[in-house]
């Protein structure tokens, strides 16, 4: 209820003011989306790494009869045999055997090769930087050649322009981009090594020995990714802000390279991504071809002989850093274009 009266000179009028029950606060539950992204794309990238580090761990049960004595020879005894087995553990059940790899593998402990006596995490850490290396020159090959030649065919071949130009590109970037990596390694050995001596044939000697090995690695990946921005500055360039940014007669360099580049690159950006993740696990074959000082040579030989301790911690190896390179690119293009990314997630 409300009291009105008519107040004196100098006084003041006293209003009272019907008080309802105070209502509690609504407090906003809601997570912010690129954090709710965040947590899932972490979540699965944690179930991946299990299910990786559990395949690894049941490697050695996946080969047909006795592992340990295919990994020793036919003339190891059979006292070095039952040794060889108490040691991986494989005279344990299978739950056991899948526990103790795990408690081992939390404290960094990858076993010894079969092979050498080594321990395993000492050949990983000396050779994986020279694997890691060439796949990532290879990347960046890729990249600085791909994009500018992607936006020059798009920029020469639109609107229906050169077709002659345009069908031999198409042609040219099917034939390499079909071409499987350790053919055109084989191919790159005869025609610049062994035919004209122009470029070392095997090992990590300077400069030149990265030739082959990158072409082998990035030439088919180029044609794959310029196709793919050919393809995105063509949709670009018939969008209505294209339309406007030619109205205003900007130079070209400017409208293609500032205007339509920055918009065609979201698809882009993604493949490139996964492109990384393949070309590390490319360099296993690469690596063989050339004779390169990298764990894919050493990949090949635990395979060929059996030796299973260093095959779990190279599929470990290889499997992580592909599935840790997807996250961080999922992770990237939230950053560069949350709206797509977040969305579509």
């Amino acid at each position: 209820m409300s009291r009105r009266g008519t107040a004196s000179e100098g006084s003041t009028a006293i209003v009272a003011v019907k008080v309802g029950p105070v209502r509690p606060r609504r407090v906003n539950l809601r997570v912010n989306p690129w954090i709710r992204f965040a947590v899932r794309r972490s979540a699965r990238l944690v179930v991946s790494l299990w299910v990786l580090v559990t395949f690894a761990a049941f490697i050695i049960h996946l080969v047909p009869g006795d592992p340990v004595r295919k990994a020793l020879g036919i003339n190891a005894s059979a006292d070095v045999v039952a040794s060889t087995r108490h040691d991986l553990g494989l005279d344990q059940s299978v739950p056991a055997q899948y526990w103790d790899y795990l408690g081992h593998l939390i404290h960094g402990d990858l076993g010894r090769s079969l092979s050498s006596g080594l321990p395993v995490d000492e050949t990983i850490s000396e050779l994986l930087p020279n694997t890691i290396l060439l796949a990532l020159i290879a990347f960046g090959v890729t990249i600085l050649v791909a994009v500018p030649l992607g936006l020059i065919m798009a920029v020469l071949t639109q609107n229906g322009r050169r077709r002659p130009l345009e069908l031999a590109y198409t042609t040219v970037s099917i034939v390499l981009g079909s071409i499987p990596e350790f053919l055109l390694g084989v191919a790159l050995v005869y025609l610049l090594g062994v035919r004209t001596h122009l470029l070392p044939v095997a090992g990590q000697q300077g400069v030149a020995s990265y030739v082959m090995p990158v072409l082998a690695l990035s030439l088919g990946a180029i044609v794959g990714i310029s196709r793919i921005v050919r393809v995105e500055i063509l949709s670009v360039l018939e969008r209505d802000y294209m339309r406007t940014a030619r109205l205003k007669r900007l130079p070209g360099w400017k409208l293609y390279v500032r205007h339509a580049l920055p918009n065609a690159l979201t698809a882009t950006a993604t493949i490139a991504g996964l492109l990384l993740g393949g070309l590390i696990a490319g360099t296993v074959l690469v690596e063989t071809i050339f004779a390169w000082p990298g764990l894919g040579q050493v990949f090949v030989t635990a395979i060929t002989s059996y030796d299973f301790t260093m095959v779990q911690a190279l599929v470990l190896v290889y499997g992580g850093l592909v599935l840790v390179i997807n996250f961080l690119v999922d992770l990237l293009l939230a950053v560069v274009d949350p709206q797509t990314t977040i969305r579509e997630s």
